[in-house]
């Protein structure tokens, strides 16, 4: 019998061998895009108008929530409305096109966690025990974070977003008619930008991990991470401190988790050594 490795060994296996073991997986999640958006295609009434055109809706919760908070305090909020708006479609293709991107973007947000196990699946092989077990639950602590970040930037930061954009003018004789691909963009890029920031404990529990990132340094920083914080939140909300503190609050909450997220993975690598 040869004592030669088999060009299966993943010492010994090429480009050409990864790339085949990928394949599979691949297809799989290709597969899971294409019938998740085949479903959300032929459900367009409840995607579109439930789900797109919630934030400008008057029985939108954050909408009602807001309302009835600014009551309480006195303070007059104005939920977006198509009242104050016009959407409109300025191309032949475009409400076909609109349809095709709505159920492209329901296709990878529901699909996610599947894409994500796939590639774990392919990844997984080549960990060591070791690594096997710090990441055991990497794919659901992600898709946790995916899908807080996209319910927070949906349910908070795009009304809030629409509502100034669509009442801030610069004259009244100027008429807000905006094009429904410029709001569909609004939209999703605000809810998958906050689903990206919600894997900021992620990040930094594998930081920590490389030896990259400590405790201290969070620590030290903290302030500095406040402001920058403050700066976005002012961004990328109407100018009152009720909004910016609606979304700093969460956003520093992170920032806090991340640091006690460090410290704990901090004395388990002390403890290992």
């Amino acid at each position: 019998m040869s004592d030669t490795p088999t060009p299966s060994s993943p010492e010994e296996q090429t480009f050409g061998d990864h790339i085949e073991a990928l394949r599979p997986h691949l297809v799989r999640g290709a597969l899971a895009i294409l019938v998740i958006g085949l479903v959300a295609f032929c459900s367009k009434g409840f995607i579109v108008d439930c789900v797109l055109f919630g934030p400008i809706s008057d029985w939108f919760p954050t909408n009602r929530m807001l309302a009835w908070m600014g009551k309480l305090s006195g303070i007059e909020y104005a939920a977006p409305s198509t009242q104050n708006f016009q959407l409109v479609n300025t191309s032949m293709a475009g409400q076909f096109n609109l349809h095709l991107s709505i159920s492209l973007a329901t296709a990878f947000a529901l699909g996610f966690p599947y894409i994500l196990w796939e590639l774990w699946r392919f990844i997984k092989p080549a960990l060591t025990p070791r690594e096997l077990k710090a990441c055991r639950s990497f794919v659901f602590y992600v898709s946790l974070g995916f899908f807080a970040g996209l319910a927070f930037g949906y349910f908070m930061i795009a009304p809030l977003t629409i509502g100034f954009l669509t009442q801030y003018q610069v004259s009244a004789e100027v008429v807000n008619m905006i094009d429904i691909g410029s709001y569909l963009s609004t939209v999703l890029n605000v809810s998958l930008a906050c689903a990206v920031v919600f894997q900021l404990p992620l990040l930094v529990y594998f930081l920590t991990r490389m030896g990259i990132v400590t405790p201290r340094f969070l620590r030290t920083y903290r302030r500095h991470a406040f402001v920058i914080l403050a700066v976005v939140s002012a961004v990328i909300t109407p100018p009152d401190a009720f909004s910016m503190v609606l979304v700093l609050c969460p956003l520093f909450g992170l920032y806090e988790y991340g640091i006690r997220l460090s410290e704990r993975t901090w004395k388990k690598l002390e403890k290992q050594e």
